[in-house]
């Protein structure tokens, strides 16, 4: 059986109401989205990223080490903006990182903000490392 993750099971339903609480759910079959539709993205479908998910890489390989640890937010200006084109796709993806960048200047206070949650699914071997990344298991506090 194929153990099928969904992007909004890296939420806790006290930050976000709207997603299921766990890191994992097994499944025989990806989740389905409000129309019926299934939500695992084949490569044909993603292909439409690829270059933006390419130019994005490199500058997280060449020009970000450049300028340090500068960013206000968590998880980084380049790492949301990856997250949120591998999750929601070129278009979605290319707005929420453009109101990303538009909000991180010195006047903001920063903070943890991280990509809206989606009913996108992978299969366990096919899930993006910066989804993980940008969403390590934090334990409770005990209070």
């Amino acid at each position: 059986m194929t153990v099928w993750i969904r992007h909004r099971d890296f939420y806790h339903l006290d930050t976000h109401p709207e997603a299921s609480q766990g890191h994992s759910s097994v499944s025989p079959e990806p989740s389905r989205g409000p129309s019926g539709q299934t939500q695992y993205w084949r490569w044909w479908r993603r292909a439409a990223s690829y270059p933006l998910v390419l130019f994005i890489r490199v500058w997280r390989k060449l020009i970000s080490p450049l300028y340090g640890n500068v960013c206000s937010f968590y998880p980084s200006c380049s790492a949301y903006g990856l997250e949120s084109v591998t999750v929601h796709g070129l278009f979605r993806g290319s707005a929420l990182t453009a109101w990303r960048i538009l909000r991180c200047n010195p006047f903001t206070g920063g903070g943890v903000d991280h990509v809206p949650p989606s009913d996108r699914a992978w299969p366990e071997e096919e899930l993006p490392a910066i989804v993980r990344l940008n969403h390590p298991p934090i334990p409770r506090d005990e209070d």
